[in-house]
């Protein structure tokens, strides 16, 4: 399994996996799930039965939001 890095980037474009993105925010995946759920987080994008991915512009938009409401920095 890999390993998060120590600096995650974010790229332009494309599309991340969870792990990815929690890498970038600073949740636990319960969390992050109770956010898709209530609509805080984008819902992503189901690839199959049990991969869900999500767009580097979305969580971007989201990273954006939640630094200017202080909730990450």
């Amino acid at each position: 399994m890999e390993q998060p890095r120590a600096n995650p980037i974010l790229p332009e474009t494309g599309f991340l996996r969870l792990h990815q993105v929690l890498a970038l925010i600073p949740i636990g995946k319960s969390t992050w799930w109770e956010w898709v759920k209530s609509g805080k987080a984008p819902k992503g994008v189901r690839l199959s039965a049990n991969i869900r991915v999500w767009r580097a512009e979305d969580i971007r938009a989201l990273i954006e939001q939640l630094t200017a409401e202080g909730t990450i920095e």
